[in-house]
């Protein structure tokens, strides 16, 4: 599928889950075919709703909210689970659940209140991001039964949450020039050393979980991960540190901004390889090596783009016998294939047709990070600001017209990334200290349920 990874990323904003080209791929990334994924959330079993395996300071967790969250993890990696790998991963989908009621009752307590419409948002962004057109995962989830409560509950949690560590981090999030010029001054120092692009998953452990257990869950996300399940998809469900919400996404980083143990395993593992779990401070890590380079040098052709989306009502299933609305569509896409000259022209087609998901300037592009190799071919040869023929995927059609291309040195550290990485330092310092303050002032009745 075509797969564009945007040069500079907020892991720490409102845009999260910001897809680029989403319509140009045929199925959701990483995704099994839906049967797999029916048979994975169909071999979880459902418990009785009236057992409770835990009471959080008077607030009940059920067997069946542990039932339903692994029922939506197994649809989200699209993998057929057994009940045995099911039992292995409750215990922590339980401390998950305890930690995300401590969360939401601090909230509560701070009268953080998260709109439904910034829940819509995320649910909303989850889908551009996963290629899926809107609606698709609630229809999903209902299909597959599973309700839609479990995502929104969770969903609630994460952003009630980073609300609350913005407003307690208060000044602290004010990131200076002085900060920024200091981080500079040492980025320059570092030049030619390496840099690694890493993803992670972040198991905590404290005095009231058994290690034990954490390491054996740890295992068997690994097994998962090395199947098949899409690494961002897992670190939105499981990882415990606010890099979740950006589907694990830690960026490039230095070693000396690393544990030692993960840097040298960094140096070690090729690139798109899942390591073992690490023993860190607070827990265990996953780490997903998506690049290597070194600091300052990292020459790259970069594209810019404009693009116009057509979206299908129906998925397309027999592109041989499309339907009328789907032949209206490609009738359209050829209609502006016609007519533009330029990217100006372009961007006013995409934005008179306001294709949700679909934002008319995706951003600068790194041309090698372009997949498949074909659609990488393409954006390479074309004219500047001669529009492609029709992009047909299973969603919609797509039209897409190169507005410049040139070599740059994307190595080198922007003053917004260093702000980014420095608040969001702060803030994880911040919710690893109050989760531990939290669990320890908790009343946490546990149930012997086998959980």
């Amino acid at each position: 599928m075509p797969d564009m990874p945007k040069l500079r990323r907020n892991q720490y904003g409102a845009g999260l889950f910001l897809v680029l080209l989403a319509g140009l791929s045929p199925v959701m990334a990483g995704a099994a075919p839906s049967h797999v994924a029916t048979k994975a959330a169909a071999e979880v079993p459902i418990a009785s709703a009236s057992r409770i395996a835990a009471v959080v300071n008077g607030d009940v967790i059920s067997e069946a909210d542990i039932a339903n969250r692994a029922r939506l993890f197994a649809i989200s990696t699209g993998l057929p689970m057994s009940p045995e790998v099911i039992d292995r991963l409750k215990p922590q989908i339980l401390r998950q659940l305890i930690d995300e009621r401590l969360r939401v009752q601090e909230a509560q307590r701070r009268k953080i209140v998260v709109p439904d419409a910034e829940i819509a948002a995320a649910i909303k962004d989850i889908e551009a991001r996963n290629n899926m057109q809107p609606g698709a995962l609630r229809a999903k989830l209902a299909a597959d039964g599973v309700s839609n409560r479990t995502l929104i509950d969770q969903i609630r949690a994460q952003l009630a949450w980073t609300q609350l560590l913005r407003e307690v981090v208060g000044e602290r999030l004010n990131v200076t020039p002085a900060d920024i010029a200091e981080q500079q001054k040492l980025a320059a120092q570092r030049v030619g050393q390496p840099e690694y692009r890493l993803g992670e998953i972040f198991i905590p452990v404290d005095e009231s979980n058994n290690s034990a257990d954490a390491q054996r869950f740890a295992e068997t996300v690994i097994t998962q991960l090395r199947a098949g399940a899409p690494f961002p998809m897992v670190a939105a469900q499981f990882s415990q540190t606010q890099t979740a919400l950006s589907g694990g996404e830690l960026g490039w980083v230095s070693p000396n901004e690393l544990d030692p143990q993960i840097a040298r395993l960094a140096a070690e593992m090729p690139v798109g390889a899942v390591s073992n779990p690490v023993r860190v401070p607070g827990g265990f890590s996953i780490i997903n090596l998506q690049g290597k380079r070194e600091i300052g040098h990292d020459m790259a052709t970069v594209v810019t783009l404009r693009q116009a989306f057509f979206p299908f009502t129906v998925p397309l299933t027999d592109p041989q016998n499309p339907t009328p609305q789907q032949r209206q569509a490609l009738a359209k896409a050829k209609s502006v294939i016609a007519t533009v000259n330029g990217c100006d022209q372009m961007e006013a087609i995409a934005k008179a047709n306001n294709a949700p998901n679909h934002p008319a300037d995706p951003g600068e592009v790194r041309l090698e990070g372009v997949n498949p190799p074909a659609f990488r071919t393409l954006l390479q040869n074309i004219p500047i600001g001669k529009p492609t023929e029709p992009l047909v995927s299973r969603d919609g059609i797509a039209v897409v017209t190169v507005c410049s291309r040139e070599q740059k040195n994307i190595g080198e550290i922007t003053p917004e990334e260093i702000r980014n990485r420095l608040i969001g330092e702060r803030i994880e310092l911040l919710s690893r200290q109050m989760m531990r303050t939290l669990h320890r002032k908790a009343n946490i009745d546990r149930r012997d349920n086998g959980v």
